[in-house]
C-alpha cells in the first residue's frame, strides 16, 4: 500500500511539474471543441402521423368462407420496406432534391443519407405510423416527409395485391394440370371398366360376392326346377290314372271346384250386393235377409245342375272326358307345367354357365382388383386435389373481391409540419461535454509529458531507476524571492483554470438566455 501511494505521489508531482503545458492544451482543445460545436448546422425536424384503418364489418362476417390475408401484418411489412432505394429515388424526384446534383456519386450519397435519416415508427396496437426526418433546411425536411407520406398512401398494399394475383395464377395453373391428370385417370378407369365389364356389378359388389349370389340363384333355380317336375308328374298321373278321380264322389256336396258360368256370374253379383248392404245394414234387415235367401237358392240350383251333369257323365264316360271342365283344367295345367319346366331348365343352364365362368375367373380376380384399386386410388387423389384447388381458387377470388371492396383506409392524422426551433444539435449538452473533453485532454497531456521526461523527487526513485548506489542527497533551501515567485505562479495557474471554467459557464449562460429569448 505504501508503495502504491509513493508511486501515485511521484506521478502527481511529475504532472504538476508540467501543469502549464496541460492548461494550455486544455484551452486549445476547449476553444477548438466549442468552435466545432458552434459550427454544427442547426437541424429542423419534419414529422407526420398516419392512421391505417384495417377494420371492416365485412371481414368477420366472411371469416371461414374466404381466404383473408393478415392486413395488419402486410401494413407493418409495408412500413418496414417503405424506405427502399427505388422509393428513395422516387422521393428525391418528388421533393426536388436533385436540382443541385451534378453527378451520380452525389445522387448516391444523397440517397444513402435519406435512407439513414428517414424514420418510421408505429404503435402496433393502434396502427398509427409516425414519419420523421431532419434537415438543415426546414422546407426540404417538410417536402421529404410530404413525399414519403404520398408514397406510403399511394402504395396501398399494391405489392400484396400482386402477391394475391400471383397466387391465383399459380392456383389456376395447378388446376389446369390436375384437370388433365384427372381426365387421364378417368380415361384409364373407363378403359379398365370396359375391359373387365363382366366382373362388375351395378350394386358395387366384388367378384366373390357376385359368385356367391350366382351360386345361391343357381341352387334356387334347381330347387324350383325339381318342384316343377314333381308337379308335372303329379298332373300327368291324374290325367292317366282312374277316371273317377277326375270327378268328385257323388256323396260330396262341395261345388266350389266346379264352374257353371251362368250361375256363378249371378252368385258373384249377389255376393257383392250382400257385402255392400252389410256395410250399411244389420243381419236382420229385410234386404239382407232377402239377398241371403236368393244366394242360397242359386247355390241349391247350382248343386242340382252339378248332380245332373254327373249322372250324364256316368252314363257316357267317353263323352264326359272331352267335355269335363276338370279334365280341361288339368290339361291346361300340364301344358303350363311343361312350359315352366322348360323356362326353369334354361334358367338353370344360364346360372350354371355364369357360375362356371366366375369360378374360372377367380384366379385372375386378385390381379384385376389390385389394378382397379390402384387406378381408383390415383383417381381419388387427383380428384381430391382438384376439388381442393377449385375451392381455394373460389375462396381467393372472393377474398380479392372483399379486399377490392373494403380496402385499407389511410388517414392523415397530423399533416407534415416542421418544428419552429432546431432540434439538433443540443448545444447545452455538448458544451459541458467539451469542457470535460478539454480538462481530460490537459490531464492526459501532463501525464504523457511526465512519463516522457520523468523527474526524480526522492533518492529512492533515483536509486531504483539507475540501479547504482547513491552516496547521499543535497537538500534545496528556498529563499523568500523563490517562494514569492512560486506563489505568483500558483495564482496564475489557478486564474487560468478558473477563467477556463468561467468562460464555459458564461457561454452556457449566454446560450440559455438566447434560447429563452428565441422561444
Amino acid at each position: 500500500m505504501d508503495e502504491l501511494l509513493r508511486q501515485a505521489t511521484t506521478i502527481l508531482l511529475g504532472m504538476w511539474k508540467r501543469r502549464w503545458l496541460g492548461i494550455i492544451v486544455a484551452w486549445v482543445v476547449g476553444l477548438a471543441s466549442v468552435a466545432a460545436v458552434l459550427a454544427i448546422p442547426d437541424k429542423y425536424e419534419a414529422s407526420a402521423r398516419i392512421f391505417v384503418d384495417t377494420q371492416s364489418i365485412l371481414r368477420p362476417l366472411m371469416s371461414g368462407l374466404v381466404t383473408q390475408p393478415n392486413i395488419d401484418q402486410q401494413v407493418m411489412m409495408l412500413s418496414r420496406t417503405l424506405i427502399t432505394r427505388p422509393n428513395v429515388e422516387k422521393l428525391i424526384r418528388m421533393a426536388d432534391l436533385d436540382l443541385g446534383i451534378q453527378s451520380k456519386g452525389e445522387r448516391d450519397a444523397l440517397a444513402e443519407n435519406l435512407m439513414s435519416s428517414l424514420k418510421i415508427a408505429n404503435t402496433s396496437r393502434d396502427n398509427i405510423y409516425t414519419i420523421n426526418y431532419r434537415d438543415t433546411q426546414p422546407e426540404h425536411a417538410k417536402r421529404v416527409v410530404q413525399s414519403l407520406v404520398s408514397i406510403f398512401v399511394e402504395s396501398n398494399l399494391g405489392d400484396a395485391r400482386k402477391d394475391s394475383e400471383s397466387a391465383r395464377k399459380f392456383i389456376d395453373e395447378q388446376i389446369t394440370t390436375y384437370e388433365k391428370k384427372l381426365e387421364e385417370a378417368e380415361a384409364r378407369l373407363k378403359e379398365f371398366k370396359l375391359r373387365n365389364l363382366a366382373t362388375q356389378s351395378a350394386e358395387g359388389k366384388d367378384h366373390f360376392a357376385q359368385m356367391s349370389e350366382t351360386g345361391a340363384l343357381l341352387e334356387q333355380s334347381k330347387l324350383a326346377l325339381r318342384e316343377a317336375e314333381q308337379s308335372h308328374e303329379a298332373l300327368k298321373r291324374h290325367i292317366l290314372g282312374d277316371e273317377p278321380a277326375l270327378l268328385p264322389a257323388p256323396v260330396q256336396e262341395n261345388i266350389s271346384g266346379v264352374s257353371i258360368p251362368e250361375i256363378d256370374s249371378r252368385l258373384d253379383i249377389m255376393q257383392r250386393n250382400l257385402d255392400a248392404m252389410l256395410q250399411r245394414f244389420t243381419e236382420k234387415h229385410p234386404d239382407v235377409v232377402s239377398a241371403r235367401r236368393l244366394i242360397k237358392d242359386l247355390e241349391e240350383q247350382k248343386r242340382e245342375e252339378i248332380k245332373a251333369r254327373r249322372k250324364v257323365a256316368q252314363a257316357s264316360p267317353a263323352t264326359s272326358m272331352s267335355t269335363n271342365p276338370v279334365h280341361q283344367q288339368l290339361a291346361i295345367s300340364v301344358s303350363e307345367a311343361e312350359a315352366n319346366i322348360a323356362a326353369l331348365q334354361t334358367r338353370v343352364a344360364e346360372y350354371q354357365a355364369r357360375y362356371d365362368r366366375m369360378k374360372e375367373a377367380v384366379k385372375l380376380m386378385p390381379q384385376i382388383e389390385a389394378e382397379f384399386a390402384q387406378l381408383n386410388r390415383d383417381y381419388e387423389i387427383n380428384k381430391n386435389n382438384y376439388e381442393q384447388l377449385v375451392k381455394r381458387r373460389e375462396s381467393a377470388n372472393m377474398g380479392s373481391e372483399i379486399n377490392n371492396t373494403v380496402g385499407v383506409d389511410f388517414r392523415l392524422i397530423d399533416p407534415p409540419r416542421v418544428s419552429p426551433k432546431p432540434v439538433a444539435p443540443n448545444r447545452t449538452l455538448f458544451l459541458p461535454l467539451t469542457l470535460l473533453l478539454a480538462l481530460g485532454a490537459g490531464i492526459a497531456v501532463t501525464f504523457a509529458a511526465s512519463q516522457v521526461r520523468p523527474v526524480f523527487f526522492d533518492s529512492r526513485s533515483l536509486r531504483e531507476t539507475c540501479g547504482l548506489p547513491l552516496l547521499g542527497t543535497v537538500s534545496m533551501l528556498t529563499n523568500d524571492a523563490t517562494k514569492r515567485s512560486q506563489r505568483r505562479d500558483l495564482i496564475r495557474f489557478a486564474a487560468a483554470c478558473i477563467s477556463l471554467v468561467g468562460a464555459y459557464g458564461a457561454g452556457l449562460l449566454a446560450l440559455f438566455l438566447f434560447s429563452v429569448r428565441t422561444a
